[in-house]
């Protein structure tokens, strides 16, 4: 299962599902082709919304971003 990780001190963030890593995969930007990470802001989760993201990572990642401008999230298997 994928977990996801805060990228500026790896703190760990949660386990999501291979569906939702792949809704991060198909709709977020990847600067090369092994690329794990991506920037998440308020704006990119309401779009993750519309894209089919579960319940469960908005959560995540709704509680991962809190109040701030936006973080970079990384993930492995």
């Amino acid at each position: 299962m994928p977990r996801l990780h805060r990228k500026s001190d790896g703190v760990y963030l949660g386990s999501i599902s291979d569906d939702d890593l792949n809704v991060l995969i198909d709709h977020l930007e990847e600067e090369h082709g092994t690329d794990t990470d991506y920037f998440i802001n308020t704006t990119t989760i309401d779009q993750l919304v519309g894209l089919g993201a579960s319940t469960a990572l908005v959560a995540l990642l709704r509680s991962a971003v809190g109040d701030s401008d936006g973080i970079e999230v990384g993930w492995e298997e």
